[in-house]
């Protein structure tokens, strides 16, 4: 293979892909290009996923043990006054007895904790298992480019884990990476119909002034589900929807909400439309009318905000901010949204579109990678496949990209000026991390072998010239080849 085409082998596997592993320039060959598009053609199904739970199974688990923790609480305060009524009796009335009553609501509440804390939490290892297998697929692919995608779409879509730990992994595998390579419109119904969003964006009780709810319960409609699709899932910011297209929305998605798992055992956790939430009659979004009266409202929306111009230059500008420039080059944003206005959202269709632009390879590798896409980079080129998932997630958190954790809808931020201030934590992260794989990776074989010498001259000097394989593997992991892409 000539030096330019390992150049832009190399290339392929930074800016589109997951970084360079050992094997991975072979396979990607001498057509980059096609063999991104290839990619696209193998199945995106996690390895051993069927050993995890469903999101609705994962949520009535920890149901439940949240109902355990409660009842062995308050069973552990029961006795605890038993024991304080008979002491009681035992004693006079006086500024003792005042001081020891104290004493005993303190064992009381002390007693209801630790009977608490016995039943542990599931929500936790669920959390662990998905980080394991998504991680890992990551690092076993020859390229990585659907797996990129599939990262870009979770964040684009993002929900918080610390507000439902228990669904994070699950949402991505049943919503995100379903539906990662089809068409806009069903990854968009899919996403804003999971529990796990409305979960997070606080949809489950919001509910229409005019509905049997709403009036019962004197309660009302919550915005935060219709904004958020609008402006940061579709259309984009100032693309002409005002705040009453926002509340005519919010009272379209009325009634989404899920079952709650005490109501049904069995189905827990499971989307449903309940109509005693739903405000009654015609709504108007974007100047449309629709009349429906049922979840068929909501879906209808959803289906004209996928179709909407607006929404195509929006997911073709942030497509290229990701993997291209962080101001990507208009001709190919434009070339990415006609892709999906062409096919309708055939988001397969528009990653081709971008990996076939002369535009997206023209610029040079100056992207700063976000935290999550070094670290993989730099554990692939080693050829590590399997990881340790309380290490995994602690590193990120530490990186300041916690996984499924981000501090607002709109997900990690693309650009460099985000990041920057963070370079110096990678180096804490890449000697730790040297220092444990000193005497399994050799930073020459990294260099000749994975990266087929294409690292920079001052680079292999460097490394050249530590003072020890773990200096030299850290040199190399802070270099700006495993840095920007």
């Amino acid at each position: 293979m000539s030096n330019p085409a390992k150049a832009e082998a190399v290339l392929a596997l930074h800016r589109f892909g997951m970084g360079p592993r050992p094997g991975s320039i072979a396979a990607v060959g001498t057509d980059p290009r096609g063999a991104l598009i290839a990619e696209l053609d193998r199945p995106l199904a996690l390895t051993a996923a069927a050993v995890l739970p469903t999101s609705a199974k994962a949520y009535r688990t920890v149901a439940d043990a949240n109902a355990r923790r409660t009842a062995r609480a308050k069973q552990a305060q029961q006795q605890a006054k038993k024991q304080q009524v008979a002491a009681a009796q035992a004693m006079s009335e006086d500024q003792g007895q005042t001081q020891g009553q104290g004493q005993e609501k303190d064992a009381a509440e002390m007693a209801a904790k630790q009977a608490a804390d016995a039943v542990p939490d599931p929500g936790r290892p669920m959390y662990l298992q998905e980080a394991k297998l998504r991680m890992e697929a990551a690092l076993a692919a020859d390229i990585g480019f659907a797996e990129r995608l599939v990262w870009f779409w979770s964040n684009h879509f993002c929900i918080s884990a610390n507000k439902i730990q228990s669904m994070s992994g699950a949402y991505e595998r049943e919503a995100v990476r379903a539906n990662a390579l089809g068409r806009f419109v069903d990854l968009l119904q899919a996403v804003e119909g999971h529990p796990a969003m409305l979960f997070y964006l606080d949809n489950l009780e919001s509910m229409g002034a005019n509905s049997i709810a709403g009036i019962n319960r004197s309660r009302g409609l919550n915005e935060n589900i219709a904004r958020e699709i609008m402006e940061l899932h579709t259309l984009g910011v100032r693309t002409g929807y005002t705040q009453d297209d926002v509340i005519s929305f919010a009272n379209v998605m009325t009634g989404w909400t899920l079952v709650p798992p005490g109501a049904d055992p069995q189905h827990g956790g499971e989307f449903t439309f309940n109509p005693r939430l739903h405000e009654p009659g015609e709504q108007t979004v974007l100047g449309k009318r629709y009349e429906q009266e049922d979840v068929e409202q909501g879906r209808a929306v959803l289906r004209d905000l996928a179709a909407h111009p607006a929404t195509a230059t929006h997911v073709a500008t942030k497509l290229a901010r990701h993997f291209v420039a962080d101001v990507p080059p208009p001709v190919l944003v434009e070339q990415m949204a006609k892709s999906f206005r062409d096919t309708e959202g055939d988001l397969k269709q528009v990653a081709i579109a971008m990996v076939s632009s002369d535009e997206a390879w023209r610029g040079p590798p100056t992207k700063l990678k976000r935290p999550g896409e070094w670290v993989v980079g730099m554990v692939r080129a080693t050829g590590i496949t399997t990881v340790d998932p309380v290490r995994y997630t602690g590193g990120q958190e530490l990186l300041g990209e916690a996984l499924w954790r981000p501090s607002a809808p709109k997900g990690y931020p693309d650009d460099e000026a985000s990041w920057i201030d963070g370079v110096g934590r990678r180096l804490d992260i890449a000697n730790y991390f040297a220092e444990r794989i000193t005497g399994l990776a050799d930073p020459q074989v990294i260099i000749e072998d994975v990266f087929a010498s294409e690292i920079a001259p001052e680079v292999k000097q460097a490394v050249g010239r530590a003072e020890s394989r773990q200096q030299a593997l850290a040199l190399l992991f802070m270099s700006a080849d495993f840095q920007r892409r």
